[in-house]
């Protein structure tokens, strides 16, 4: 016979752990269930040198901020592990891990959550197994020659695991840049493809680039105040890295010391890799947005009349582009040995047997309550947050949809009810 529990948390990272707290602290029993151990993905998934992009002082979960001694800095995968983890026994969630979940589907009670151990009988459930489930890797890597190796985020560690020779890097958001420099430091030859992305400084004015957007609001910015969710969910992450010495890594950087820039991957064709002409416009669009963002901060700070406080505005140079960026790179000739594709993530829900896909695959949510009764998204891009998908962002976002769940778990309980509406427009 089946368990049963009211709630069930799929995942242990610092979403399902968030979640755990805010189910506690409202009365309401749980389980989170883990494939692996607490924070899993950060022990297992993660490329060695790999650094949270954002400062630690923005590194807090409900009831936990971050007390060591080096606000300013970046914490490496090892510390954010110990962070994620000193957290859920500070706040004793109830975590079982070595559970990999193998089905959910919809039954009278609720959600039937099958697991390679047990299956449990649950009221909701909340599926806070992170946005970086499955690399997002082009329909052309199959044309890919045999004799070019392939590898993901997912499966890269270091450099010494790409054969020698030269690499292509498909994508240039922060983990594309972090890749091509960090394999071409190697002493690889680096070819990076580059579409559309976000170009940002790592410090402004004397301060991280996200102490500036966290005072303008930026970060908390909602998904209703948006005009087009879906096209903010798939903005690239921004061109950043964390370092102990604050680095800006951008194209200009990575040009600098050798990197050659071509445009977006289009197809791969006869053993050729082909790109598009558009590498100066996406770069003289990132350079705009650049520019709008920094006027922005610079208004911020002389509507407060603080101009003598912080240092003084710069502009930074454009991107510099070939006047002949090449438009094709040939795959056949022993030049390129391996290709990286850092061209994005999308989350699984292989296991999910409920219909609220959408012709993309896309869960279909609001603000991360799903399209069934009872189900719940947490750690999506721009789930409810601009924040939504780094670690301070899951506070809010899991508070807010802890409020929507407890008050589905009432009117269930008692019956059809006006409170599951007035829960799903307070969660708003």
């Amino acid at each position: 016979m089946d368990e049963a529990v009211p709630v069930a948390v799929v995942g242990a990272g610092h979403c399902g752990l968030a979640m755990s707290a805010c189910l506690r602290e409202r009365g309401i029993e749980h389980v989170v269930l883990e494939r692996g151990e607490v924070a899993n993905s950060w022990r297992t998934e993660r490329w060695d040198r790999l650094r949270l992009l954002t400062p630690n002082w923005l590194s807090r979960l409900p009831g936990q901020r971050y007390a060591g001694d080096d606000p300013d800095g970046f914490m490496t995968m090892a510390e954010i592990v110990g962070f994620i983890d000193g957290y859920a026994r500070a706040i004793a969630a109830p975590v079982r891990t070595r559970t990999t979940v193998t089905k959910i589907e919809r039954v009278a009670a609720g959600y039937r959550v099958a697991t390679d151990a047990e299956a449990l009988e649950c009221r909701a459930v909340v599926l806070a197994n992170g946005a970086c489930g499955v690399p997002l890797v082009p329909a052309c890597a199959a044309q890919v020659p045999a004799r070019v190796e392939t590898f993901t985020p997912l499966r890269y560690r270091n450099p010494e695991d790409l054969p020698p020779g030269g690499a292509l890097v498909v994508g240039a958001s922060a983990t594309g840049l972090q890749l091509a420099d960090e394999i071409h430091r190697s002493g690889r030859p680096v070819t990076l493809s580059v579409g559309e992305h976000v170009r940002m400084p790592r410090r402004y004015r004397g301060a991280d680039i996200y102490r500036w957007m966290e005072e303008l609001g930026l970060l908390d910015q909602r998904y209703d105040e948006v005009d087009d969710i879906v096209r903010a969910r798939n903005v690239p992450s921004p061109q950043l890295i964390g370092t102990p010495e604050h680095q800006t890594l951008d194209l200009n950087a990575l040009t600098a010391i050798g990197v050659k820039l071509v445009g977006r991957l289009g197809s791969i064709r006869d053993g050729k890799a082909l790109f598009s002409g558009g590498l100066r416009n996406n770069c003289a669009m990132a350079d705009l947005k650049l520019g709008r963002l920094l006027e922005q901060i610079d208004a911020s700070i002389r509507e407060q009349s603080r101009e003598g406080d912080v240092e003084p505005s710069e502009r930074f140079p454009r991107t510099t582009v070939d006047e002949a960026p090449a438009l094709s790179v040939d795959l056949t000739d022993g030049a390129i040995r391996s290709i990286v594709w850092a061209t994005g993530f999308r989350p699984d829900y292989s296991w999910l047997d409920v219909p609220v896909f959408d012709h993309k695959g896309r869960i279909k949510h609001d603000g991360g309550v799903v399209a069934a009764p009872g189900l719940y998204a947490l750690g999506l891009t721009f789930l409810r947050r601009r924040k939504s998908s780094f670690i301070h962002g899951a506070e809010d976002d899991a508070n807010d949809l802890a409020d929507h769940l407890a008050a589905f778990l009432e009117s269930t309980r008692s019956g059809p009810s006006k409170g599951t509406s007035q829960a799903r427009s307070r969660a708003r």
